[in-house]
């Protein structure tokens, strides 16, 4: 009697059965990306939106609109002008940073932060610093990491900032009392960020010549990580390096810290005008404590990945200082759609006249980042 011949004795079944297989296989694999990468936004969603119609379950929606229509378009113009003027004064005390490494006209700078915001909207992976510094560094004829670096170091700077801010409003103890103690926790939340951001900042100066050689372990670490992306390590280390600067003149390291300060201080006057717009006028610390308090509710909102942060921390705070919904709900929408419009309008401009595609910009910020 023959044999009976099994289908995976015969020559090429495996290899066949195998490529047969990769199909599904993909498509179960691409189906757990998409699903890891979209469920928990899509949750975050959910619950932001939940929790914003918890909050303005008793919206009064005839005074709301009434409220709209009333709204003074001189203030509200103001608002526009102010988050502006935040964005540059921003750009500005960029350049100060970057200016013993290349000085870089402060509106160029505020262009490519803006691009970064609007980038961003786009491709929500956070990819703005990469997307900012890319720009600078393509326009500059810098090295990427270098540049990257100094956003980094803006960024703590103005986490230290912050964490003063915070601790001022904590101190002046003009905050709306509840039950708890709000003051002793924005007091302990602006130390943990000062102790977190200055720690940053001295870790960065104190390494950096040790993170620059070749013998340490970090470095062959990070050497052998690099091999990975078929980087070269050593010479991103030296870039990455090269961006850890302090201005050596007194007068730009004082307007650093000028300009961490006034652009918070704007901030914290996005609300004024919002406000005088619907006839809401709040005592100047209140203007601080909103900023604070939306502050930190923006950073805990992403560690916990719900979206709108600001918006419910900001509906929080209005809350507790007593506003009428109907009009707070207009002062955070005001401040919400104006941003929206001109940062991340005015940033996809920036985009465009570049030459930019978005989807180009994101994979050659992405390789450069690697590259340099």
């Amino acid at each position: 009697m023959p044999e009976k011949i099994e289908h995976h004795d015969l020559p090429g079944w495996s290899g066949r059965k195998s490529r047969l297989m990769e199909p599904s296989t993909r498509s179960k694999g691409g189906t757990r990306r998409l699903v890891s990468r979209w469920l928990p936004p899509f949750v975050g969603g959910v619950v932001a939106l939940a929790l914003i119609f918890w909050l303005y379950r008793d919206l009064d929606f005839g005074r709301f609109v009434e409220g709209l229509g009333a709204a003074h378009a001189g203030w509200i113009a103001m608002l526009g002008l102010t988050i502006l003027l935040e964005q540059l004064v921003n750009g500005w005390k960029w350049r100060q940073i970057l200016h013993d490494v290349k000085p870089v006209r402060t509106l160029r700078l505020t262009s490519a932060l803006l691009a970064g915001y609007g980038a961003n909207v786009l491709v929500p992976l956070g990819i703005s610093p990469l997307v900012r510094s890319w720009l600078i560094a393509r326009m500059e004829d810098l090295k990427m990491g270098t540049v990257l670096t100094t956003t980094v170091l803006a960024r703590f700077i103005d986490g230290v900032v912050f964490a003063l801010f915070a601790g001022l409003v904590a101190m002046a103890g003009k905050m709306p009392q509840i039950a708890g103690n709000l003051e002793l926790g924005l007091a302990v939340a602006g130390a943990l960020n000062f102790a977190l951001f200055g720690t940053l900042l001295w870790a960065m100066f104190r390494f950096r010549a040790l993170f620059a050689r070749e013998g340490p372990l970090i470095c062959r670490l990070f050497d052998w990580v690099a091999k990975w992306f078929r980087a070269n390590g050593a010479a991103l280390r030296g870039s990455l390096c090269d961006g850890v600067v302090w201005p050596q003149s007194r007068w730009h390291r004082l307007n650093v810290l000028i300009g961490a300060v006034a652009a918070k201080l704007v901030s914290a006057t996005h609300y004024l005008w919002a406000g005088l717009a619907v006839g809401v006028v709040l005592a100047p610390f209140d203007y601080l404590f909103l900023m604070v308090f939306a502050g930190f509710s923006l950073v805990l909102s992403r560690f916990v990945r719900v979206p709108g942060g600001f918006v419910i921390g900001s509906a929080l705070a209005f809350d507790l200082l007593g506003v009428p919904e109907e009009q707070a709900l207009l002062m955070i929408l005001f401040n919400w759609m104006m941003s929206i419009i001109l940062v991340v309008g005015v940033g996809l401009i920036v985009l465009w006249q570049s030459g930019i595609d978005i989807r180009r910009a994101r994979i050659e910020a992405e390789a450069a980042d690697i590259r340099v």
